[in-house]
């Protein structure tokens, strides 16, 4: 399929370029975007930007390579590069400190705008002032669209999808489970996480991860009422997943999946994929016993009330990546993630049956990063249906099937299955 036709000078900015994720997400598009793709990698140093350059010329040199832009980090500087860029892509973080400029900058050019940031109070703080610009001007802006919260919002979306496909019905209870996750956190991730913290009072981190506080619309449909075992153990058993426990990014993903929710509901050209009045989402992390899942309960509870003390944050600091360094590149290419989500049709009639999805991939999750960003960008180049997204601040699964497709075909396994209860 061809890309749309627009008057900007390119089709993708790569913005923070030299750092670990930006520099995987140009070799990815190197590698495996069209080779008429028009692009440019953007940063502060010309120099670290020209070794990106030669990077994706030694990856692929029969396509056109991309256009160095150098800037600095104000507003001024990078809505002049939004106003030429189609959709803009930004790896600079902490968001919280850095990313707001480009956010606003895309919201008010008509920018389309992906980025990879976990920080949901700051997702939150965007939606509240920038959607109205952006559905103005019709930019379509995905936050979020990584490692966190993408797996699981896609996932979510592809067993709705089935139970729709298979039963003819809404969606009920989902619960995903974190089941596999082997990586080591970048100094880029490790310094958003740490700055989070550190910028955020705990009333607003509370607040962000409410049960659709990111939703446009409110819902009152209340979760599975948890066992008193569960609420003191922090351990679950749900069938078909076994034993479950505390998800470290369960809430950050809860927030983005709800979201969905909302849009679906809310938007025009996404009411036919809505997940349904009776729709509850949970996110746990697999536990291979009960004590076990009890600990892990507990140390991520206790962790996230340390890291607001920033004698804690300034310790962990010296023992952890600088900001642009990361995992070794080979020795990452041995990780891997795997993700299960079990549901049931909302339906009265289908009680002894439900669906099983699961998502897998095996490689450096920084490389499964720049996959999920570059292959949105992509899907927002090609999607030709413009009563799809109209403009404002969207979900990675309302890219829909076509995002879909496009992450399968780069090695991202995701599967769905039927199955007896």
């Amino acid at each position: 399929m061809s890309f749309k036709k627009h008057d900007r000078q390119y089709d993708i900015v790569v913005l923070g370029a030299t750092g670990y994720s930006g520099l995987l997400t140009a070799e990815h598009i190197a590698v495996n975007l069209p080779s008429s793709l028009k692009w440019a990698v953007a940063g502060r140093s010309s120099d670290k930007l020209q070794k990106v350059v030669s990077r994706c010329k030694e990856l692929n040199s029969h396509r056109i390579q991309p256009a160095i832009e150098t800037y600095h980090l104000n507003h001024e500087e990078v809505a002049q590069l939004a106003k030429r860029a189609f959709c803009l892509i930004t790896t600079v973080g902490p968001y919280a400190l850095h990313g707001e400029y480009a956010f606003k900058a895309c919201a008010e050019a008509g920018t389309h705008y992906i980025d990879c940031t976990p920080e949901v109070p700051w997702t939150l703080e965007m939606i509240k002032k920038y959607e109205a610009t952006a559905k103005e001007s019709g930019a379509c802006m995905i936050p979020q669209c990584a490692m966190e919260s993408a797996p699981s919002d896609i996932l979510t979306w592809v067993v709705a999808e089935e139970i729709r496909s298979k039963f003819s019905s809404q969606v009920g209870d989902v619960v995903m489970d974190l089941y596999r996750l082997t990586s080591i956190p970048s100094g880029g991730t490790l310094a958003t996480i740490l700055n989070l913290f550190g910028h955020y009072p705990l009333k607003a981190l509370r607040q962000s991860i409410e049960p659709y506080a990111l939703s446009p619309v409110p819902n009152s449909n209340a979760r599975p009422k948890r066992s008193r075992l569960s609420s003191l153990t922090g351990v679950y058993k749900i069938p078909g997943l076994g034993l479950l426990s505390t998800s470290i990014s369960g809430k950050a993903n809860e927030a983005i999946v709800f979201r969905t929710w909302g849009l679906f509901k809310q938007e025009p050209g996404l009411q036919k994929e809505f997940y349904g009045p009776k729709f509850t989402y949970r996110e746990f992390m697999y536990a291979p016993g009960f004590v076990r899942g009890m600990l892990t309960h507990y140390f991520i509870v206790m962790g996230g009330y340390l890291l607001l003390l920033a004698p804690i944050r300034s310790l962990i600091r010296q023992f952890v990546f600088k900001p642009g360094d990361g995992p070794d590149i080979q020795k990452a290419k041995e990780e891997v993630i795997e993700l299960r989500a079990v549901s049931k049709p909302d339906s009265e009639a289908e009680k002894d049956e439900q669906v099983m999805g699961k998502l897998l991939y095996k490689g450096s999750m920084y490389y499964l990063t720049a996959t999920f960003l570059a292959e949105a960008a992509a899907t927002v180049l090609e999607e030709d249906d413009s009563s799809r997204l109209t403009g404002g601040i969207y979900t990675p699964a309302c890219l829909g099937q076509r995002y879909v497709n496009r992450l399968k075909a780069v090695g991202v396994q995701i599967s769905t299955e039927v199955q007896k209860l």
